[in-house]
């Protein structure tokens, strides 16, 4: 496999030297399985520091926040029989359950702990994290056995709201569909084989490849979709249905040590998608995308999520049916 790239050269006569001409570059790079093109902007400065008081923004949001021990039981929703007799999943500390904004056909929120209300990232523990994953894996296959038809499982993060998250309590979000996602999609569709070359490739070039925990492997992204984008493969396991308890532990284990990494780099917002696929697929490998967010500047929310930034899934909240109607006359002679 060749990781294809091209750098872009241009001249311009820079303000910042007296106008004089200079040569500024961006490098195209090609991803190896769904084959969409990234550009690396090498000497620009997008992401802001983190100079932003997080702890006290945690201590104004905590006051009413649903996902607090003391909301939590009466504020959050409850799933049907078919999912869980006792309407909650919970592993550890971990609570998991639905999502009042239906996303999917069936949507799951997570929560670390119901006590932590804020959860900078070099706080993050295996432990928090696996026991996080292992309610949503139990979710997901809760869902499917209810209903068969809903095999394009996923597990997803908005960390923080610069991610998109519109509530600061940190969570996972867990969705269980009968249609993919656009990237799930077209990872489904990569020709098999691409993951196997793409992993050796990797090893063979040294330059992103971080190593192997045991069953699950670690990439800096060849052409990432958003910053500091890391990536996993777990070779024989399609979908995280298919997660047993050990696997569950790595992979924690491995996201915990991603974002640790994050906060040591001045980061505290991330997006992260497992992207499952029906677990019949041949040689599909289940994967995973985690990269940073900018960081606070002001409470603000930004209105890409993961699903916009990871799956390149729309999201939006007026139709375009209302929007139509919104409009009335204005566009017509």
């Amino acid at each position: 496999m060749v990781l294809r790239r091209r750098v872009l050269t241009t001249e311009l006569l820079d303000p910042r030297r007296g106008f004089e001409r200079v040569q500024a570059q961006v490098e195209v790079r090609w991803d190896p399985l769904t084959q969409h093109s990234a550009r690396l902007v090498v000497s620009g400065a997008l992401m802001p520091p983190n100079e932003f008081d997080l702890e006290q923004l945690a201590i104004k949001t905590q006051t009413t926040c649903p996902f607090c021990a003391d909301r939590l039981e009466a504020q959050t929703p409850k799933f049907p029989a078919a999912i869980s007799q006792e309407g909650r999943i919970g592993h550890g500390d971990a609570v998991l359950f639905p999502n009042l904004l239906t996303y999917s056909k069936h949507s799951s929120v997570s929560v670390y702990s119901p006590t932590l209300h804020y959860l900078p990232l070099e706080r993050m523990t295996p432990r928090l994290m696996a026991d996080n994953l292992a309610a949503q894996v139990e979710f997901d296959r809760a869902a499917l056995a209810a209903d068969p038809e809903s095999v394009w499982v996923s597990i997803n993060a908005n960390h923080m709201l610069p991610s998109g998250s519109s509530l600061f309590h940190p969570h996972l979000q867990g969705s269980v569909d009968p249609v993919p996602t656009t990237m799930q999609q077209f990872l489904a569709d990569a020709p098999t084989e691409r993951f196997g070359a793409y992993l050796a490739a990797e090893r063979a070039a040294g330059e992103r490849y971080l190593g192997s925990s045991g069953r699950v492997e670690w990439l800096a992204s060849f052409a990432p979709l958003a910053p500091c984008e890391l990536r996993a493969l777990i070779a024989g396991v399609a979908s995280p249905v298919e997660l047993d308890r050990d696997l569950i532990e790595e992979l924690g284990a491995g996201i915990a040590t991603a974002l640790n990494l994050y906060a040591e780099l001045g980061f505290q917002s991330f997006n992260m998608a497992v992207y499952g696929a029906p677990t019949e697929t041949p040689g599909y490998q289940l994967n995973l995308r985690i990269a940073c967010r900018s960081n606070m500047r002001s409470a603000y929310r930004s209105d890409a999520t993961y699903f916009e930034r990871l799956h390149w899934e729309a999201a939006v909240d007026i139709t375009p049916e209302e929007l139509a109607e919104r409009a009335g006359e204005r566009f017509r002679r």
